[in-house]
Parts: structure tokens; C-alpha cells; sequence
């Protein structure tokens, strides 16, 4: 049994309910690659369609690597303004694409984890994730990183969508899923640099932990939102 604590010993039998998921594909940006096809928008739910912008795209006349991480490269750029000509210099985070999950147990509890987060110093409470291995699908690795950093095996992933961590300084997508009927089966697989905790909290807890601020992560509590933006709207 994978150790973890509860936020509620005693709470109301869980609910019986699935979100109705509809596929809508929207044009994000110009550009193939960021074309995405957001899944997880419920029957009945418009979207709207923008009129496109007047604005252009900066050419880039060069690229170079100026510092390369463990799980990133920082990128130095020069792009020529489409309104005066000029060049000028941008700095550009290069990573790989990311995922979270949102794994849900059969009693209606998320399972979430506590982790240290050297960028902040300090202990954060987030949803399992992390990078997309070379050839792997995102929901493949939704469910791997799941399995990894709480020891609860999820066996389908449904998506909630991509999105750009920060269109300014990074260029990759993260991934987002939920998983229901997540069981736990084996022990957290820490590493020297990432150390779980896992906390188990009812579904209908999340959004006073956002609203307080218990959960502060940006990119978990978008997540989160169109998780229960989405369950409401069912």
C-alpha cells in the first residue's frame, strides 16, 4: 500500500459521474506544430472563434546555444522586427515536451504530491508530471510519470488539452490528463533530485486549495481549472 495522508478521513460516497467530452479543434497559433486539437470541451460548450490578427511574425536570422541543462537548453535568438526592420535579441528556453495528470481514485480523492522545488526554495503541492521521453506519446508518459512519482497505476488518460507554459521565454507544449480509477500498486520511484509525498484530497477540495493559494503552480492550477470547469459544465 503506498503511504499518504488525507485530507478527509470521512466525506460523502463518491459521485457517479464522467465528464461528456466533445473534440473541438481550434487554430492556436500560426503554425503546424502549434495547431492543437483541444479535447475535453463538453457537448453544448460554443467556442467562439477570434478574427485573426493583424500582426506578423519576427524573421529569425540566427539561433545559438548559450548554457545547456539537465532538462533544458537556454537559446540566444536574433529576429527582425516586422514593423521597422531592425534586429534585436531575444533569450529562449528550449525543453522538450512536458505532461501532468490529474489521477483520480475510485473514491472521488486526486492524487496529488508534494514535492521541494529548488526554483521557489520551498515545498509545493502539485499534480505528478515531468518530460516526454524520446518516441513517447504524451499519454503514455502521463501515466508513467503517475505510476513513478505516486505509486498509483492509472490505465487511461484522458486529455484536458495543451498549452504553452510561457509563449515569451519557452517553445514547447505541456500536456494535461486525468486519469479515474487510479489504484495503487507499488512504491514511489524517487530519485536523488525529485522526492514525493503523496496526499490524497476529495475531488470537491480543489477548488478552496486554488482559491487559497495552496496551490500556486501556474501550470497545475490551469489544469485544475478546466478539470472542474469542465465537470461542472457535464
Amino acid at each position: 500500500m503506498v503511504p499518504a495522508m488525507r485530507r478527509d478521513a470521512g466525506r460523502d460516497p463518491a459521485r457517479d459521474e464522467q465528464l461528456a467530452l466533445a473534440c473541438v479543434r481550434l487554430e492556436l497559433h500560426d503554425g503546424p506544430r502549434l495547431r492543437r486539437r483541444i479535447v475535453g470541451l463538453p457537448i453544448g460548450l460554443r467556442v467562439k472563434r477570434l478574427p485573426p490578427s493583424a500582426l506578423q511574425a519576427w524573421r529569425e536570422l540566427e539561433r545559438e546555444t548559450v548554457a545547456d541543462g539537465r532538462i533544458f537548453t537556454l537559446e540566444r535568438s536574433v529576429a527582425v522586427s516586422p514593423v521597422d526592420g531592425e534586429p534585436r535579441t531575444f533569450h529562449r528556453i528550449d525543453s522538450v515536451d512536458w505532461v501532468q495528470i490529474l489521477p483520480i481514485t475510485a473514491d472521488d480523492e486526486a492524487i496529488l504530491v508534494r514535492q521541494y522545488r529548488h526554483g521557489a526554495q520551498r515545498i509545493t503541492l502539485e499534480m505528478p508530471g515531468g518530460l516526454i521521453d524520446e518516441g513517447e506519446e504524451p499519454a503514455t508518459a502521463a501515466l508513467r510519470e503517475c505510476l513513478e512519482e505516486t505509486g498509483y497505476r492509472a490505465h487511461i488518460a484522458r486529455p484536458l488539452g495543451a498549452v504553452n507554459p510561457n509563449p515569451a521565454l519557452f517553445k514547447n507544449l505541456l500536456h494535461s490528463f486525468y486519469a479515474p480509477d487510479a489504484e495503487p500498486e507499488s512504491a514511489i520511484q524517487n530519485t536523488g533530485t525529485e522526492i514525493t509525498e503523496v496526499v490524497l484530497v476529495p475531488v470537491s477540495d480543489l477548488e478552496g486549495l486554488l482559491v487559497s493559494g495552496e496551490i500556486d503552480h501556474a501550470l497545475v492550477a490551469a489544469t485544475l481549472w478546466r478539470y472542474l470547469s469542465l465537470h461542472r459544465r457535464r
